[in-house]
């Protein structure tokens, strides 16, 4: 991300923001609700163009691809949506299908082969023909898994991994990237607020904070939650209200 500024409808969310995400490392957006983490995501896949600023994969413009390389360039990614965005009407291994049949010319026999194997991967073994409403919300978020890796793409985003999960589930899925990540070196983006996966999974992270509109740390988790002098880094790792004296930046303490 190079000096990115993001809005929607004159309104601006997200001002000057620079960052790296390494290859190989599992890389969080975190923050609270409202300050942006989704609308930087929706930049970074290539969704929609910044007001300012530009973001490169690979050394390349998303934004300012065209044609052949843009979709070059969005094939070596994968994104699974906050709710899975599976297709209602379709079964898993035609979820998982779906990329193979849009972007390859493959045999039918390999596709479903290739699909089989993407659901084995994230223990799904055995779902193949169950639809997207027999599942419960985790088997749902691994299915989504599944497909965005359909095309084997060098990076995973992620909004919202642990969204509306119990805690052993949530878990479940944290060891699930943990293991993609070690085995298939794949490099990962999670967008979440979740701070027992953020502790799990995280290699680094940026912090943003709708005051700021824009990063207000970078970092290892456990490193911002112990060392940040900034009060909006506290108020959000500690879970301190923000009517907490110790939430408020100087100057803004209540009487």
């Amino acid at each position: 991300m190079e000096n990115l500024t993001a809005g929607y409808e004159g309104a601006t969310v997200l001002e000057d923001v620079s960052f790296e995400v390494h290859r190989g490392e599992i890389f969080v957006i975190l923050g609270g609700s409202g300050c942006g983490k989704s609308t930087l995501l929706k930049h970074m896949i290539g969704l929609y163009k910044p007001l300012s600023g530009r973001v490169l994969l690979a050394g390349q413009d998303m934004a300012g691809a065209e044609g052949r390389q843009r979709l070059d360039l969005l094939s070596r990614i994968g994104v699974m949506y906050q709710s899975g965005a599976l297709f209602g009407s379709m079964t898993l291994l035609e979820n998982v299908r779906l990329p193979l049949q849009e972007f390859t010319k493959l045999p039918a026999e390999a596709m479903d082969l290739i699909a089989q194997m993407k659901l084995t991967l994230v223990g799904l073994h055995g779902f193949e023909d169950h639809m997207p409403a027999e599942l419960s919300g985790g088997m749902r978020k691994r299915a989504a898994i599944a497909r965005a890796m359909a095309l084997d793409p060098e990076i995973l985003f992620m909004d919202e991994l642990s969204a509306g999960l119990d805690p052993v589930t949530s878990a479940e899925l944290d060891q699930l990237v943990l293991s993609l990540a070690r085995n298939l070196r794949i490099t990962f983006v999670i967008v979440t607020h979740e701070l027992p996966s953020i502790y799990a999974i995280a290699d680094r992270a940026v912090m943003l904070d709708k005051r700021a509109k824009g990063i207000v740390a970078e970092g290892r988790p456990r490193d911002l939650r112990d060392h940040s002098d900034n009060p909006w880094v506290r108020q959000f790792f500690h879970r301190e209200s923000s009517e907490s004296p110790a939430a408020l930046p100087a100057g803004e303490q209540k009487p």
